[in-house]
């Protein structure tokens, strides 16, 4: 489900047989009732055929799969063989860890704190039109409330790239209820920016 060469996840597509989708094309994620091991979440997308799409991704394929972690084989194109590379990407990520360099961040605005978080946080994303910019609504792993941010395009797609400095909507916005999303897509929008450092 996700290739790790094009860091972009594979979903089936009714007009080409297969589509990459980078994380930054997700509009919506939203974890499905039920299994929890591993946790389901349902993702609208859009396309490179031009549509929205709905597909389904795992918990581990989500938040893990881009580290490296999944125990899929890599054809060395040097030696021609498939090489097993979990264990080294899963090392480096590990390292690079433990050094305070998270795969994903986020600046959390009740807390007024950049904190570390994975794609599965992540509730509805905004592209900024005509900028290379997309709005992210994230769930704080720590407090619980989302905050908006909008940044790079490679913020979301590359692990461990983490822009210097993200935008922050300045408002606190419901997690839950029927108006939640229209609430924070309309946050995304229109909202005032304040430019917020995720770095110390």
């Amino acid at each position: 489900m996700y290739d790790s060469l094009r860091a972009s996840y594979i979903f089936p597509c009714p007009h080409r047989q297969r589509a990459s989708i980078r994380l930054s094309s997700f509009r919506v994620l939203e974890r499905l009732p039920g299994a929890s091991h591993p946790a389901v979440y349902r993702v609208r997308f859009v396309c490179s055929c031009g549509d929205d799409h709905v597909g389904l991704v795992p918990h581990d394929e989500l938040d893990w799969a881009p580290l490296g972690l999944d125990e899929r084989p890599f054809l060395n194109l040097m030696t021609d063989r498939l090489e097993p590379i979990a264990n080294e990407l899963g090392d480096l990520a590990a390292r690079r860890i433990a050094a305070g360099s998270w795969p994903w961040s986020f600046f959390c605005y009740p807390e007024e704190r950049p904190r570390p978080a994975f794609p599965s946080m992540f509730s509805l994303l905004v592209p900024a039109s005509g900028q290379d910019v997309v709005g992210v609504a994230v769930r704080c792993p720590s407090c619980g409330q989302v905050s908006v941010n909008v940044v790079s395009s490679e913020h979301l797609d590359v692990p461990f790239y983490n822009d210097v400095q993200v935008g922050v909507v300045e408002q606190v916005f419901a997690s839950e209820g029927p108006h939640s999303l229209q609430e924070l897509e309309q946050g995304l929008r229109l909202g005032p920016l304040d430019l917020r450092r995720l770095s110390d």
